[in-house]
């Protein structure tokens, strides 16, 4: 089966709607899985669940949708995103809100499973190879060697022997005999200098992973988030990919 990997959409409209036509165009694609972080940002949260909702996508709680839905508070946050994130609760609708509210921590596959963060919380990072090695028990316990996440807005490949890189032809072919955690990035806010958004295919009968970008309306999105009155950097980094 195929599946297409979203993730960190955070609001950002134009991104959005960029991927999910390049998705809906691929025939062979059969489902669609968003990591979580659907909101936050940027300035479109509505109507980016609204979509998500459409479609009846299989979403996870991102750490900005829980604190969104006031399952969490942003105390940890920089004052950039704590002030995103309650104008984020602010102007989800209530609709949306309880939607947000019934999303899962984890999704489990036969063959991966699926999380925001990491499987111990949507709020950890797994930034560097050491960030991966506090799961690999849990990812022996569930028998399983693919774990798909999210949440550092930067693609990336680890697994139990060290970090691993896309091919040349943007896919990677997933063993059998290690543990791996792979991230397919951020489709709303990129931050690996490379401002186009981000997003992956898994198919799970050949065991390969194809890394994606593809270009969207950055300035239509910088435009949203000041007329929304969010921080002026927000709008900035869009077009740097940080």
């Amino acid at each position: 089966m195929k599946f297409a990997i979203i993730s960190d959409i955070h609001a950002n409209l134009e991104a959005l709607n960029t991927v999910l036509a390049a998705i809906d165009a691929m025939e062979d694609v059969e489902n669609t899985i968003c990591l979580g972080d659907v909101v936050g940002y940027n300035a479109d949260p509505n109507t980016c669940v609204e979509i998500l909702r459409d479609r009846d996508m299989l979403t996870i709680l991102g750490n900005h949708d829980a604190v969104a839905c006031g399952f969490e508070e942003p105390w940890n946050f920089n004052p950039v995103a704590m002030a995103a994130a309650l104008w984020t609760r602010d102007a989800l609708n209530d609709d949306n809100l309880n939607w947000l509210r019934t999303l899962p921590d984890m999704l489990k596959f036969e063959d991966f499973i699926a999380v925001h963060g990491a499987p111990d919380s949507r709020n950890t990072y797994m930034i560097n190879w050491e960030d991966i090695l506090p799961h690999l028990d849990f990812m022996r316990e569930s028998e399983c060697n693919l774990c798909i996440a999210g949440h550092t807005h930067s693609p990336a490949i680890f697994s139990d022997d060290g970090v691993y890189v896309v091919d040349d032809d943007n896919c990677f072919h997933i063993g059998d005999d290690k543990i791996f955690f792979i991230n397919p990035g951020s489709v709303g806010q990129p931050r690996d200098g490379n401002p186009d958004a981000a997003f992956g295919l898994l198919d799970t009968e050949e065991r390969v992973f194809e890394q994606i970008r593809i270009p969207y309306p950055v300035k239509k999105a910088q435009q949203r988030v000041l007329e929304a009155g969010l921080p002026q950097f927000l709008a900035d980094r869009l077009a740097l990919g940080r």
